[in-house]
């Protein structure tokens, strides 16, 4: 889809609500805005479209039945909180897309379900059965048992990935400002952003301002998301929840972020986006040409220093002296065995080590470019 006026006929969209717009003044969930959103997405199911709705709301849902007052700031109390407080907003959609009859299905995943290809297969297998049988997957990230190290980190990205997953159309992203503006929204003379082509048209914008309405970093998240999507050949929408029937016609509202890649394949967008290195290889200015410019793969004598502890097969961050990242890949040898490897050429490995250590330290088939 290249244009939003593609919106109204596509065939699979997914959309997502973020905690803020389906929370009230009190930090507890807004059934009424709930129900709103269903509405909507009732009315897009009702003309034939596919919609996956990844919903926030799990740990709002859960602060009044555990007389908490506000979100909990350690990782055990917050996945006690989700845990009671998943079943009552599944509970909530239920309801609510009942009253339209539609029924829900709760699909919940951890970032284990975009690493191990078993999991995404049975992910996605799952996914696309229950949009046969015309159910609305509800999806969240599983926070009962997510932790620090396996989270996704927020579900703007979740949505990004599950979007790839399910091949949809277009990614829909809601939350509690209408666009995208090129200053804080707060602030007068803030203009909105209406189209962005590419990563050229966001130089300049600053969306770390505290005057915005979405909290710090807030946009910068569901930017980084968007470029996830748009990375894998998917437009993004992103506006308010209550501009979200609009949004969905294809009128002009919110900011559309046009498709600026090809679809990616799944190993590839785990590695860019999913995976947790392990470790650094600092490259010299030659070999950071040739795996960015040439499109190479990292031989050891373009390498300067090796940073982390990591196995064979791990993923790992490649540097530039200066510490700026240029790409991620999976490393052939193990931080133990990298430093006797390092600055040699391959022929002068295989004479002195024998076969299997003239092979590439990463390999371009095993490498992804990172575009900040």
């Amino acid at each position: 889809m290249s244009e939003r006026s593609g919106l109204p006929t596509a065939s699979r969209i997914v959309v997502k609500v973020g905690s803020s717009s389906l929370t009230g003044a009190d930090g507890r969930l807004d059934v009424d805005a709930l129900r709103a959103l269903v509405a909507v997405i009732a009315e897009r199911r009702k003309a034939g479209g596919q919609v996956v709705l990844v919903t926030s709301g799990a740990i709002a849902a859960g602060l009044a039945p555990l007389g908490l007052h506000r979100r909990p700031r350690d990782l055990a109390t917050a996945q006690a909180t989700a845990s009671v407080g998943q079943g009552i907003l599944v509970a909530r959609y239920t309801e609510a897309f009942a009253a339209h009859g539609l029924r829900v299905g709760q699909v919940l995943l951890t970032a284990e379900d975009t690493v191990r290809r078993s999991h995404y297969r049975n992910a996605q297998r799952a996914l696309d059965r229950l949009l046969s049988l015309g159910v609305v997957p509800i999806v969240n990230e599983n926070d009962t048992v997510a932790t620090d190290e396996i989270r996704f980190g927020d579900n703007d990205r979740l949505a990004a990935l599950v979007s790839h997953l399910v091949r949809a159309s277009a990614l829909v992203l809601l939350t509690d400002v209408d666009a995208l503006y090129d200053g804080p929204p707060s602030l007068p003379g803030s203009r909105r952003i209406t189209d962005v082509a590419g990563p050229a048209d966001l130089d300049g914008i600053d969306v770390t301002s505290r005057g915005s309405s979405v909290g710090t970093g807030g946009m910068v998240t569901k930017l980084a998301s968007v470029a996830i999507a748009t990375g894998s050949g998917i437009p993004v929408v992103l506006t308010s929840a209550a501009l979200a029937a609009q949004a969905l016609a294809g009128d002009q509202v919110g900011t559309w972020f046009a498709a600026t890649g090809r679809r990616r394949s799944t190993r590839m967008l785990w590695l860019a986006h999913a995976a947790s290195t392990r470790g650094r290889l600092v490259l010299d200015d030659g070999a950071v040409r040739a795996v960015v410019d040439r499109r190479m793969s990292l031989l050891p004598a373009g390498i300067t220093a090796v940073q982390g502890d990591f196995e064979a097969g791990d993923p790992v961050e490649l540097v530039s002296t200066a510490g700026k990242v240029v790409a991620r890949g999976l490393v052939a040898f193990g931080s133990a065995e990298l430093p006797d490897l390092l600055g040699r050429s391959t022929h002068e490995l295989r004479e002195q080590l024998g076969a299997g250590y003239d092979r590439e330290i990463v390999h371009r088939d095993d490498l992804v470019l990172v575009r900040r």
